[in-house]
C-alpha cells in the first residue's frame, strides 16, 4: 500500500512538472507589436517634397516608384520646371491616377 501511495505522489508531481512547463512554454513575447507600430507612424509621417526630392528619395519613399520612374520625375521637372501641384505628376510618363492615389498623402509641392 505504501509503495502505491509513493508512486501517486510521483505521478502526481510529474504531471504537475509537465502541465507548468507546457504553459510556460505557450506564452508568446509581445515586446516586438509596439517596435513596428512605431516603425509604421514613423514611415507615415514621411513627406516628399517633389520639387526638391532626388531620384533616391522618389525611389525610397514612394510606393511603386523605381529607378526609372524616379528619374522621369526629375527629367519632367527639369525640362517643364517646378511643380505647382501633386496632380501634374499625372503628365509624367509611367505615373498613372492608381499610382498617384496610393502615394497622394506621402507627397507635397514647396
Amino acid at each position: 500500500m505504501q509503495n502505491a501511495y509513493i508512486s501517486s505522489l510521483i505521478f502526481a508531481f510529474l504531471t504537475s512538472i509537465s502541465v507548468a512547463t507546457n504553459a510556460a512554454q505557450s506564452v508568446k513575447p509581445e515586446a516586438s507589436a509596439p517596435v513596428v507600430s512605431q516603425m509604421t507612424k514613423v514611415e507615415q509621417s514621411t513627406k516628399v517634397n517633389l520639387n526638391a526630392a532626388d531620384a533616391e528619395t522618389l525611389r525610397r519613399d514612394l510606393f511603386g516608384i523605381g529607378a526609372a520612374k524616379a528619374e522621369a520625375i526629375i527629367a519632367y521637372r527639369e525640362s517643364n520646371g517646378p511643380f505647382t501641384a501633386v496632380d501634374e505628376l499625372l503628365e509624367v510618363k509611367g505615373i498613372g491616377k492608381a499610382l498617384l492615389e496610393k502615394n497622394r498623402d506621402r507627397l507635397i509641392i514647396q
